[in-house]
């Protein structure tokens, strides 16, 4: 497996989403995983399931959630202020939440 590409969404609300999938479909890409960034943020992204259905739906391309486990810093943050509350968060965060010791890695 090898990188091909990368890019950011653009800004809210993901204007760069579509040019950048089209981009990434003609060279090749087959996976697109979605920053761990869009998940840990203050607010997290409030576009991530549009993002993540968008590519999968349109883009016809696998989706992971997360580049990177959730740093413990941001972890204990977001569980203080309650941000990952709700069915539709524990999708996104479950595939960035390793364990302790390999969060604290990551401060």
């Amino acid at each position: 497996m090898e990188i091909a590409g990368y890019t950011t969404c653009g800004g809210c609300p993901g204007g760069n989403v579509e040019g950048s999938l089209a981009e990434m479909k003609k060279n090749g890409v087959q996976v697109v995983h979605l920053a761990t960034g869009l998940v840990v943020g203050y607010p997290p992204c409030p576009w991530i399931a549009q993002f993540s259905a968008f590519v999968r739906e349109a883009g016809g391309l696998e989706v992971v959630v997360g580049t990177h486990p959730i740093p413990q810093k941001y972890y204990l943050n977001h569980q203080k202020l309650g941000t990952w509350q709700g069915r539709e968060w524990k999708d996104f965060t479950d595939p960035t939440m390793a364990d302790e010791a390999t969060r604290l890695r990551y401060d």
